[in-house]
C-alpha cells in the first residue's frame, strides 16, 4: 500500500453508475487502498464517487459539504 495513498482509514460512499467498476469491483479496490467503504452519506463520510445519475447521497453530501470526486478524480488520487 502506497503511504502517500490518500483514501488510507477513510470513509466513501458511492452513487450512481460507474463506469469502469461494478459496485462489488469499487468495494474491492477502496479496501485494497485502506478505505472503508460505506452504503450511507453521513457527517463521518470523508469522500463520495460520483458516477451517472447520481441519487439522494450527492445531495445528502453537498448539503454536509463532503468532498465529491468524480471516478476519473478518484482515478487520479489512487494511481
Amino acid at each position: 500500500m502506497n503511504p502517500d495513498n490518500p483514501f488510507i482509514g477513510k470513509s466513501i460512499a458511492v452513487t450512481g453508475k460507474l463506469e469502469n467498476y461494478t459496485r462489488a469491483a469499487i468495494k474491492a479496490r477502496l479496501l485494497e487502498l485502506g478505505a472503508k467503504p460505506v452504503s450511507k452519506v453521513s457527517k463521518r463520510t470523508d469522500y463520495l464517487i460520483l458516477g451517472t445519475r447520481p441519487g439522494n447521497k450527492l445531495v445528502k453530501a453537498l448539503a454536509l459539504e463532503i468532498t465529491v470526486l468524480s471516478e476519473q478524480e478518484f482515478e487520479h488520487m489512487n494511481s
